[in-house]
C-alpha cells in the first residue's frame, strides 16, 4: 500500500526520491562517518510532511510514545536495535527500569509502555516499570484495552541509585519528556545509565535549537547530494517574550510571521509552486501537539479570540508559553483512506525500526494532525525500509518511498545528536 498523493506523482519529490536512491551508497557511508563522530539519541520519532514538492521533518520526539502503533512485523527490527543500543552502553546489563509519564491512567499511553517492556525483554533484559508519580504508592496493576495488564511500581531512591523493591537496574529508560522539569529523584544518578539524559527533556530542550542543528545537517547533506537544502528543511525563526493572554510580544510575532511568509513565497516562486504559503506557530519547548496554530497572514494575529489565546498560552503540565517558533508550514499531500495523513518514523539507536501514518479525517492539508481525533495506520513494511527497489519508477514503490522517509528521519536524528552535545552540562569544554 503506497498512500496516494493528491498531486500527480511528478515534480521535485520524485526527482528527490531518484537522487536519494541513486546516491544510496554515498548516503549510507555519510551516515556511517557521522555516527563515528556523534552519538545518536537512544530512541526517537520524527513527524514528516510530504508536500509533493518538498519533504521535511516538522517535529522530533526524543521520548517517543506510540510504540504500540508499530506492527508485529516491525518488532524484530526494534529488538535488534535495542540489543545494539544496550550493548553499546552497558553490555553487562541485566535489569532495565522504565520510568513512564505520570498520567498513569491513560491506557493507550500505557499500551506503548508495555510494548517497550516487551521489546527490551526480548532483547534479553529483566524489565519493570517504575513510576515517579506521587499517585503510585504501591504496586498497581492496570488492565489495558486489549485485555493485557501492566504493573506500575513506586520508585525507591537510595543515596546514589534508583530502583524498585528487590530490583536494582543498571539502566533507566525515561519515557517521560520532563515537561514540568526534572524531578529531583532523577538527579545525580552517577552509578546508573539514564537514557535519554535529563537535558533531552523539555525543561532544557528547545525546538529552535533542534531546527538550527537540522538546518546545519540539511546544508551539508544537500551539498553532498547536489540539491537545494530547502527541499528537505522547513524555514523557521524564534520569537522570545510572548504572552498571549496579555497580548505582549505579538508585534514581534507578526513581524516574524511576515518575514517567514515572504521567504517561503520567494521559494514558491522560484520553483513555480502555485500554493498559498502559511506558517505554524508553536511553543519552543513542549509536545503532545499542544499550543499550535496555523497562520496564513500576519494580520490574523491582530484579533485572536480568547479561546485561541488560552490554547496558545499554556501547554502540557500547565507550562506557560513565553517563547515560540514560527515554522514554515509544509503541506501534506498524502491520504490514507481519504483522510489527510503524515508519516511518523521510529528509530532506536541509529536504526529505523518502523513507523505509521498519523491521519485525521477532520483536518486539512495545512493543519497540525497531532490532535484529538487522530488515528494511526502502520506503514506497510512488507518489504523492509532498508531494501529499496532500484529501477522502480519514482513514486511507484512503497519501499523506495519509505527508504526516503527513513533518510529524512535519520537526518533529524543526527540533528538531535548535535543538539544534545551542545546542551550537555557534563560536556568537556576545550579552549
Amino acid at each position: 500500500m503506497v498512500p496516494h498523493l493528491i498531486t500527480a506523482l511528478t515534480g521535485p519529490i520524485n526527482e528527490l526520491e531518484q537522487r536519494i536512491l541513486d546516491s544510496m551508497p554515498a548516503i549510507e557511508r555519510w551516515f556511517r562517518l557521522e555516527w563515528m563522530e556523534h552519538t545518536p539519541p537512544f530512541y526517537s520519532s520524527v513527524d514528516i510532511r510530504n508536500a509533493g514538492f518538498k519533504l521535511a521533518p516538522v517535529d522530533t520526539n526524543l521520548f517517543p510514545g506510540g510504540w504500540n502503533n508499530l506492527t508485529e512485523q516491525m518488532l524484530p527490527l526494534a529488538v535488534q536495535a535495542a540489543m545494539a543500543a544496550i550493548e553499546k552502553i552497558c553490555p553487562e546489563a541485566r535489569n532495565l527500569l522504565i520510568v513512564p509519564e505520570n498520567h498513569s491512567r491513560n491506557t493507550f499511553y500505557l499500551a506503548n509502555v508495555m510494548q517497550l517492556q516487551r521489546i527490551f525483554n526480548m532483547a534479553g533484559l529483566n524489565v519493570r516499570i517504575g513510576s515517579v508519580s506521587p499517585e503510585i504508592k504501591k504496586a498497581t496493576t492496570i488492565t489495558l484495552p486489549h485485555g493485557e495488564s501492566i504493573t506500575l511500581e513506586p520508585v525507591i531512591r537510595t543515596k546514589r541509585r534508583l530502583g524498585l523493591k528487590n530490583f536494582d537496574p543498571c539502566t533507566i529508560l525515561l519515557n517521560n519528556d520532563l515537561s514540568a522539569g526534572a524531578p529531583g529523584i532523577l538527579e545525580e544518578l552517577y552509578e546508573q545509565y539514564l537514557l535519554p539524559p535529563l537535558h533531552a527533556g523539555w525543561s532544557v530542550r528547545r525546538k529552535s535549537r533542534h531546527f538550527q542543528s537540522y538546518e546545519e545537517v540539511s546544508k551539508r547533506f544537500g551539498k553532498m547530494l547536489g540539491i537545494d537544502p530547502w527541499l528537505i528543511n522547513p524555514l523557521f525563526t524564534k520569537v522570545e517574550g510572548v504572552d498571549f493572554n496579555e497580548g505582549v510580544g505579538l508585534e514581534e510575532l507578526q513581524t516574524a510571521v511576515d518575514a517567514t511568509l515572504t521567504k517561503v513565497r520567494r521559494k514558491y516562486k522560484e520553483y513555480g509552486i502555485n500554493e498559498k504559503p502559511w506558517v505554524i506557530v508553536k511553543p519552543d519547548n513542549g509536545t503532545y501537539g499542544m499550543g499550535i496554530m496555523t497562520v496564513r497572514d500576519a494580520k490574523e494575529l491582530d484579533d485572536l479570540n480568547r479561546k485561541t489565546r488560552n490554547k496558545m498560552a499554556v501547554i502540557k503540565d500547565g507550562q506557560v508559553v513565553h517563547d515560540v517558533i514560527v515554522q514554515e508550514g509544509v503541506l501534506t499531500r498524502e491520504r490514507v483512506q481519504e483522510a489527510v495523513a503524515e508519516p511518523v518514523v521510529y528509530m532506536m539507536d541509529r536504526y529505523v525500526v518502523g513507523g505509521f501514518y498519523r491521519m485525521h479525517a477532520e483536518r486539512g492539508t495545512d493543519e497540525n494532525l497531532n490532535a484529538p481525533g487522530a488515528s494511526y495506520v502502520p506503514l506497510a513494511f512488507e518489504h523492509s525500509t532498508h531494501l529499496p527497489q532500484p529501477g522502480a519508477r519514482p513514486g511507484a514503490s512503497a519501499p523506495n518511498r519509505f527508504y526516503m522517509y527513513g533518510v529524512i528521519a535519520r537526518l533529524a536524528m543526527l540533528a538531535s545528536s548535535y543538539e544534545l552535545e551542545a546542551t550537555d552540562p557534563n560536556a568537556e569544554v576545550y579552549d
